[in-house]
């Protein structure tokens, strides 16, 4: 059998002979006649004519109308509706929360790492000191499956052509957005996609060409129940360790901790009506994340599971069922364990209610 060899073909070969032989449109069985013409394989016309694509099976031999084309098919949302969030009138700064807004305030690029145990407001910090700055965010809940595409982007079947969708990170990006990385421990090293937008660089979009540069304003916070050292204790079930390089590229750590109990006091009286209850629930709290910081238990009552229970008192009307059924979540041993602790803190509490109220239709 004879050897044949494939004779180097030129982007302006394969134009002009496409052109004047079909035309500026064509699709696989042009390019199928021009690789038999030139003697060379299929994957190398395509090669040669890949910025002339402009869906499945189809290009345009024009630039001025396959850009035009091209242009067309990239999904923007930069003109859509606003990403400033909704101010929560309920909200009580805690914790870090000045820090984060004098960091948002700036406009400066400084990616900053939030780590706390779950439920103690970390994220709802963020939104709300964006919120109160008229500040766009960006919040991407970060999991063990999030990749490059998910983050940046990429290519989606829409009518039969193949369209570029920009990616949050993107948006983030060219609209000077904060960007939330939300449980960005829970990641895994497809993260470090994010290496160069992490040093305030931008990104180079290798599959349409494009750099992207950071807007004014544009920065990153990420929230995390571990430091990116894995969970020693098990107990957050799917932190992963996370790159050094990663984590060496946020400026600084920010530790949140639970409110004391004047603070969460005030947390539920803004959701709740009666005080006393509020009070108690608070001290019980800390009693309890007292005890499990010494090792005499192995879960915590969260300021966000408080904040269920005040709500759902106000829906049943009766603090036993609203303890009962918000900490249902628990195995019975530690079930039972809370709410003979909160027996003792409030005298009006009958732990040995039998029945739990019926919800009304």
């Amino acid at each position: 059998m004879p050897f044949t060899t494939e004779i180097p073909v030129t982007t302006d070969d394969l134009l002009s002979f496409l052109k004047d032989s079909v035309g500026s449109e064509v699709g696989n069985a042009d390019l199928l006649k021009a690789a038999d013409k030139f003697r060379c394989s299929l994957a190398t016309v395509k090669k040669r004519l890949k910025q002339y694509k402009v869906g499945i099976g189809k290009w345009n031999l024009t630039v001025e109308e396959a850009r035009e084309v091209f242009e067309k098919q990239i999904v923007q949302s930069t003109d859509k509706v606003s990403l400033v969030p909704t101010k929560d009138s309920t909200f009580v700064p805690f914790g870090n929360f000045n820090a984060v807004k004098k960091i948002i305030k700036s406009k400066v690029f400084y990616p900053t790492y939030i780590q706390g145990l779950s439920g103690n407001g970390k994220t709802f910090g963020v939104e709300q000191a964006c919120a109160q700055l008229n500040r766009e965010l960006i919040r991407v809940n970060i999991t063990i499956e999030t990749d490059e595409d998910d983050l940046i982007g990429g290519f989606r079947l829409q009518n039969g052509s193949t369209v570029w969708h920009n990616g949050p990170i993107i948006e983030a990006l060219e609209r000077g957005c904060v960007l939330l990385l939300d449980e960005v421990d829970l990641a895994s090293n497809k993260i470090l996609c994010l290496q160069s937008i992490l040093e305030g660089k931008g990104v180079f979009l290798k599959k349409i060409g494009k750099y992207v540069k950071p807007a004014n304003g544009f920065n990153v916070i990420a929230t995390a129940n571990t430091k990116g050292k894995g969970s020693e204790d098990g107990r957050f079930i799917g932190t992963n360790v996370l790159n050094e390089a990663f984590l060496e590229r946020f400026a600084i750590t920010l530790e949140q901790d639970y409110p004391s109990t004047v603070t969460e006091t005030r947390i539920l009286k803004a959701l709740c009506n009666d005080a006393e209850f509020c009070a108690r629930l608070a001290d019980w709290a800390q009693i309890i994340r007292k005890t499990f910081n010494d090792g005499g238990v192995d879960e915590v009552i969260s300021t966000r599971r408080l904040v269920h229970i005040v709500k759902a008192f106000e829906i049943f009307g009766s603090k036993e069922d609203a303890i009962q059924y918000s900490i249902n979540r628990f195995d019975d041993e530690t079930k039972q364990a809370f709410l003979e602790l909160y027996d003792k803190i409030d005298a009006e509490f009958d732990l040995n209610k039998e029945e739990l109220t019926e919800p009304q239709n």
